[in-house]
């Protein structure tokens, strides 16, 4: 991956037609609900300047901070008497269209759908206020059709959608190889076949596509019927990390219930720090959040692998934001927008230094 480079001029989001998919979800889950079940205020506890918080995230295991704090009780516990309502997801566009509309308040969401929500609004409707995962996408192929990099060419690799993170992950790929791709329609040295998460494991087994460029569990399930693990994207990123997940809030939100948005953080914070002291336990948390939001459980041979993969961390990493911004412009997907402002991180790195950790970075991307 290229290094960030600053994005100074602002300007509209291209590709008018496209925005829809511009704005998709970067993860696997079920559609969504609303007020799944959680732990309850406690009796007596102090109200925030809020009576009630609604919160947003997916069913995916790249969002296993917002699973595991909500069934744990971590996020209600630094809420105190404010009541913590959620919202469940499959794609960014709901999310977004969600927060904008005030149905939720903050949200674990990927980077392309922040980006996007952020230009398409001028930067009037939300913050990215800190992070939450890196990692857990992978390029993953039939072995007997592709037995190394070289051999991607002229084969039918899926992303999630046209425009989401993992499709602008794998079209940036594709070009530093220097095969050309129509960005598009997919079509050129690779084919880029759109897949909806959900059914790719099954057009894996029709033979109707050689691998798929995906986030976990996808990948891991794809590896269950057979696939193998050709690239892990973390190795393209310095350090190996990448941002997957953000936290957002709504504007309006931050600045008329600051006390809230900083408990969160905090519940976040001391969420991830349970998940990597207890990655077993934290594991088994996530599997039970998703058995009771989508039904079922995933398989050991799925999960196991899929949250190794995945490192849950407070940091943005707004560098990688930014190049991923970039590699979007690379692509003919995105005009150069202008993402100054689109970080808040004083609450998080307030909190950050009352745990006795190091503060973070908004790579000169923070609001003023």
């Amino acid at each position: 991956m290229s290094a960030a480079r600053p994005l100074t001029t602002l300007r509209t989001i291209a590709l008018v037609a496209a925005l829809p998919l511009l704005l998709t979800a970067c993860g696997y889950g079920s559609e969504a609900a609303d007020d799944a079940e959680q732990p309850a205020a406690a009796a007596g506890a102090e109200k925030l300047s809020a009576g009630e918080v609604t919160i947003g995230y997916f069913p995916n295991l790249t969002h296993a901070t917002a699973l595991v704090g909500v069934q744990e009780g971590l996020l209600q516990k630094e809420l105190g008497g404010t009541t913590i309502k959620t919202s469940t997801f499959n794609a960014g566009p709901s999310e977004i269209e969600a927060l904008n509309a005030g149905s939720i308040d903050i949200g674990w969401i990927g980077p392309s759908p922040a980006i996007n929500g952020y230009t398409k609004s001028n930067g009037k409707n939300l913050r990215i206020i800190g992070g939450s995962a890196s990692g857990g996408v992978k390029l993953v192929v039939d072995p007997e059709k592709i037995k190394s990099l070289k051999d991607v060419k002229g084969k039918k690799i899926a992303t999630p959608q046209l425009g989401n993170t993992q499709d602008v992950a794998f079209l940036n790929w594709i070009a530093d190889q220097g095969w050309k791709v129509d960005a598009q329609s997919g079509k050129g040295d690779v084919s880029v076949v759109r897949t909806d998460n959900k059914v790719t494991p099954d057009a894996y087994k029709s033979g109707s596509i050689d691998g798929a460029w995906v986030p976990e569990p996808t990948a891991s399930k794809l590896v269950a019927e057979g696939a193998k693990v050709l690239l892990d994207e973390s190795t393209l990123w310095p350090d190996n990390k990448f941002v997957i997940t953000n936290i957002i809030v709504s504007q309006t939100f931050l600045k008329e219930h600051p006390d809230v948005v900083e408990a969160v953080l905090r519940g976040s914070v001391r969420t991830n720090q349970w998940i990597n002291a207890h990655p077993e336990k934290a594991k088994a948390s996530a599997n039970a959040a998703l058995k009771e939001l989508s039904g079922k459980e995933l398989p050991a041979d799925v999960i196991d692998p899929a949250w190794k993969s995945i490192t849950f961390l407070d940091d943005p990493l707004a560098s990688t934001l930014d190049s991923e911004a970039d590699h979007a412009v690379k692509a003919g997907l995105l005009e150069k927008p202008d993402l100054k402002g689109i970080y808040d991180l004083t609450p998080l790195n307030k909190v950050l230094a009352a745990e006795g950790e190091n503060e973070v970075d908004d790579a000169g991307l923070g609001a003023e």
